[in-house]
């Protein structure tokens, strides 16, 4: 959405808001200088002045008020910001269409379904009460199945923010072996923020007790790792002053804390994002575009309706890039690092080494997408992270 028209239009009000401002407070100066100087002249000749010199007194500053011509000058300052304010909010009905209703088509949804996913999303974000109420008043008993495992992360984020590590570590502990089969060492990385603790608090002995209990399965693929958390007993009360003092820096519990919640909620089956909140992220992204093929196709609904794809490419940042797993059609080969899916123009999807075979390993070579007449350039298509 294009924001500098705003911007501009808003910057124009402002400067003409300060303008009138500043005139109205100088013409009000003027005036009240005037008034001042005329009670100075009439107080000062009081005794031997004469009701005439009075008279004569007053109709000089009358003279010199209308001279000034307060109102009139008043009238343009105050005209020229109401021609700013006016055009204003006619501006921002440009940019921000009201009417998005026909940026989207008639679909049919599962109101259980959309209700389950409203609920995860509250137990998601930790709002159990919101998540409870709604649930009540939507009349889903079984969108409560999320609430027990969100609370159980909530509870262990509570306790990490108040550096109490226990919990956290009779989690990773109970969840060993499905942390080690999905590649985590964040069971280490608790360990090692554990024994940091126990040193500053608890004093050397204490730490290297809790060395010798915890860090011997890591012993052979971890040797390095740990060599530098034995070297820090020789600091025991000045670790704060040691070579290694970045372990005691509050990035550490940040890190690991969103570290804890990605394979939380990796254990659990869920994405780190709540789907909802990237759903409507994406939408919001996409839909001035939307807008706009609306504005070109207005009057054929029908075909809006109709339509099985997008006839325009809708750029998404990144962030909104999934393709997890991808098997590209023509090849029939899964997406790698070395082969990744890569989006045309066109909207369709196929591998890297797909294309660079249609197009002849030529960048600039147009070739036909294998699903759509659409001439495509290798050059234009961009990689989908995964």
């Amino acid at each position: 959405m294009e924001m500098s028209s705003i911007i501009d239009a808003f910057d124009r009000v402002t400067k003409k808001q300060k303008s009138s401002s500043s005139k109205s407070q100088e013409i009000i100066g003027q005036i009240g200088q005037e008034i001042e100087q005329t009670l100075s002249r009439m107080q000062s000749s009081q005794d031997s002045a004469s009701a005439t010199d009075h008279k004569l007194i007053l109709g000089e500053v009358k003279t010199k008020l209308k001279e000034i011509a307060p109102l009139s000058q008043l009238e343009g300052a105050h005209k020229e910001l109401n021609s700013a304010l006016s055009k204003y909010p006619k501006t921002i009905e440009k940019s921000f269409n009201p009417d998005i209703s026909k940026a989207y088509r008639n679909v049919n949804f599962d109101i259980h379904t959309v209700n389950q996913i409203i609920a995860s999303h509250f137990y998601r974000e930790g709002q159990f009460d919101i998540g409870d109420f709604f649930i009540h008043e939507s009349r889903e008993p079984e969108a409560a199945a999320d609430k027990s495992p969100f609370l159980e992360m909530y509870q262990i984020l509570e306790a990490m923010k108040s550096r109490n590590l226990e919990p956290a570590l009779i989690w990773a502990a109970t969840n060993n072996e499905r942390l080690k089969q999905s590649g985590s060492d964040i069971e280490l990385k608790l360990h090692r923020l554990q024994f940091v603790e126990i040193l500053q608090n608890n004093g050397r002995d204490e730490a290297l007790k809790y060395a010798r209990t915890f860090f011997a399965p890591y012993a052979t693929s971890r040797m390095a790792e740990i060599q530098k958390l034995m070297a820090c007993l020789l600091w025991a009360g000045r670790l704060n002053s040691s070579p290694y003092s970045e372990l005691l820096s509050s990035v550490h519990w940040d890190k690991l804390a969103e570290e804890f919640t990605v394979q939380f909620c990796n254990l659990i089956g869920q994405s780190y994002e709540s789907p909802l909140s990237v759903t409507i992220a994406a939408g919001a992204q996409g839909l001035p575009t939307l807008l706009k093929l609306m504005n070109v196709m207005n009057g054929k609904k029908h075909e809006w309706q109709s339509m099985k794809q997008l006839p325009v490419p809708l750029d998404l940042d990144r962030e909104f890039q999934f393709h997890s797993m991808f098997v590209c059609p023509v090849s029939r080969d899964m997406a790698s690092e070395e082969n990744p899916p890569m989006l045309m123009s066109c909207g369709h999807v196929l591998c890297k080494q797909s294309i660079t075979k249609l197009s002849k390993n030529n960048s600039t070579r147009f070739f036909k997408c294998p699903y759509c007449p659409s001439d495509v350039e290798a050059g234009q298509c961009r990689q989908l992270y995964f």
